[in-house]
């Protein structure tokens, strides 16, 4: 059994290397923001500012990982745009390997004492009925504002790489990588795709001392004016050959022009030099979010897995 401490680096590359082995067989079960990518892109660009509300805990079966929750805490995010979000509740990000199932009530039991008395949010998979049932036998709910056509929830999206159209650009403006274009270009590119956004110099740095990240696999497009007009940062899982994009963004300026369309294309051109037979990428699947899904798509892509998120109240 592991202690109550808070995430380090270590711990990432331990919970990325149970990704890989549940990825291997059961790619439906690995919760959408546990995946190889998903777990180096979020701890990188946020632990300098609020590591100290991140607790984890580490369950361990013959000296190897099979389970682990990663509790986020109430905490205060500041914007690019001068504005201050106060995050009051508290989630968690979790992984249970599907052999060591039962684990997932210790899990439950770890959140709600480490969170406290706050409204608790949590995503399991859609597919994973066992934890579906455990977390429903202690108390959490659908949560209201996953439901309709403007619902939160994600979907995960796959392809294989065997045969790719070539990447078309619109005239004046090329293909980047972050690791010819620079960190400040690499930021640049990110908010103009995302503002507001926490994302600073200091949030890429730590995104770059990930073992998982690549700057040759980390896109950008630059606009003839030389600013940045769209990016996506790949993340290649060489054990399973697998690709994931986390995140892809354009800006507002330069949308339905084709940009988004051609990134993907030349990034799982990349891929795939690179080694990747498979890529992923995930968005939001309701209805009244059709603009991500229809890019993806458009591109190939269809739904492998969704979470099923969950709240349960204060008090």
């Amino acid at each position: 059994m592991g202690t109550v401490e808070l995430l380090t680096a270590g711990d990432v590359e331990l919970m990325q290397r149970l990704a890989q082995r549940i990825t291997a067989t059961r790619p439906d079960l690995v919760n959408g923001d546990a995946s190889y990518g998903e777990l180096a892109w979020n701890w990188g660009r946020g632990h300098a500012d609020h590591n100290a509300s991140w607790p984890r805990r580490l369950w361990f079966s013959g000296g190897e990982l099979v389970a682990w929750g990663w509790a986020q805490l109430p905490r205060r995010v500041r914007r690019n745009d001068g504005s201050v979000k106060d995050v009051t509740g508290a989630s968690l990000v979790h992984q249970v390997h599907p052999g060591h199932a039962g684990l997932i009530d210790d899990v439950i039991s770890w959140f709600d004492a480490t969170a406290g008395d706050v409204e608790r949010a949590v995503l399991p998979g859609a597919a994973d009925g066992f934890a579906l049932e455990r977390w429903a036998a202690r108390g959490y709910e659908t949560d209201p504002g996953s439901l309709g056509d403007q619902g939160s929830w994600t979907q995960l999206n796959e392809r294989d790489l065997a045969e790719l159209e070539e990447p078309v650009l619109p005239a004046g403006f090329r293909f980047r990588t972050a690791e010819e274009a620079g960190p400040e270009a690499a930021v640049e590119a990110h908010l103009a795709g995302w503002t507001p956004s926490a994302y600073t110099l200091a949030s890429y740095e730590g995104v770059r001392q990930t073992s998982a990240y690549r700057g040759d696999l980390h896109v950008l497009v630059e606009a003839p004016d030389g600013t940045m007009a769209a990016s996506a940062i790949l993340w290649l899982d060489e054990v399973n050959k697998t690709v994931e994009f986390e995140p892809v963004g354009t800006h507002p300026d330069h949308r339905r022009r084709g940009l988004g369309r051609a990134m993907m294309l030349h990034g799982m051109h990349r891929a795939r030099d690179a080694g990747a037979v498979h890529a992923t990428v995930a968005c939001l699947g309701a209805p009244g979010h059709p603009r991500a899904r229809g890019l993806y798509f458009g591109v190939g892509f269809r739904e492998l897995s969704r979470d099923a998120p969950l709240i349960k109240t204060a008090g």
